[in-house]
């Protein structure tokens, strides 16, 4: 599946994402001392929604769209960041709803492979001195990037699942990362398409000797057809207090405005490993 970003940002998958990673920055902003976040697939930061690539899927109609609007209760943080962010003319990815949550002190360590991806993006943040920009493979700056001299913050890993293996790679990096880095809230996103490979990586990061390990999970359909993007859902290692009930009252809230009442649709908040 490819899943590059320009051509499905503000989608469901965007949202499920990018509303979770809001509250969990505000539960890392209630501390005083200062955190580092790195985003390992960071794309190109902001995205145009009138290009072609957004209009050829027009995704953002059936995800971001119905959310933005939003002014109360568990989704208003997201949309107010959204329409902060430029929306409905510019989607904002991940490394923009990060900085606009950094207080002074606070960084962002955006790294991003894709050449073109990586231009826009270093132009993005070219005078910003709280955000560096890299260019490496995402699995290799785990190890580079990671731990922080700040000795906390979180890590986001949102793999674009192209090649054969991604999960395999994925549950590797959560391993590898963890055992570096103790304390730091680690978050990967990956798509539902059908239940086996799901099954194999959640029975995987079981397996792995990693505590404290959250599963948060949309579906808008039964996963039965590995054609269709039909869910996803976000892996959260170390997740702060609170952070479970909360998942739950912003997983339901979200299905209630971006599920279409097909068979199969609703959320899941599981434990996979305890602390």
């Amino acid at each position: 599946m490819n899943y590059r970003h320009a051509f499905h940002a503000g989608n469901h998958a965007d949202c499920l994402k990018h509303v979770l990673l809001v509250a969990l920055l505000r539960a890392l902003a209630r501390k005083a001392t200062p955190f580092a976040v790195l985003d390992t697939h960071a794309g190109r930061g902001t995205y145009d929604l009138a290009a072609s690539e957004a209009t050829r899927t027009g995704e953002a109609l059936r995800g971001a769209a119905r959310l933005a609007g939003i002014t109360e209760g568990p989704l208003a943080d997201y949309a107010a960041l959204l329409r902060e962010g430029g929306f409905p003319a510019h989607y904002p990815g991940s490394p923009v709803l990060v900085r606009a949550l950094l207080r002074p002190g606070d960084r962002l360590v955006a790294n991003e492979l894709h050449p073109e991806d990586h231009a826009a993006l270093r132009a993005l943040f070219a005078r910003d001195p709280q955000v560096a920009v890299h260019r490496r493979d995402a699995y290799e700056a785990l190890g580079a990037l990671s731990p922080f001299p700040e000795k906390r913050g979180l890590v986001l890993m949102d793999p674009p699942f192209e090649e054969d293996g991604e999960f395999d790679r994925l549950a590797a990096g959560i391993r590898r990362v963890n055992h570096r880095f103790r304390a730091g809230i680690l978050v990967a996103w990956y798509p539902v398409k059908h239940r086996a490979p799901v099954r194999a990586f959640h029975a995987a990061l079981a397996e792995s000797g990693v505590r404290d390990i959250l599963d948060c999970a949309l579906f808008l359909r039964e996963p039965t057809d590995p054609q269709r993007l039909n869910g996803s859902g976000l892996i959260v290692v170390n997740p702060p207090f609170g952070f479970e009930d909360a998942a739950r009252t912003i997983l339901a809230a979200l299905l209630e405005r971006l599920g279409d009442g097909e068979a199969g649709q609703g959320v899941a908040v599981t434990r996979i490993a305890e602390e």
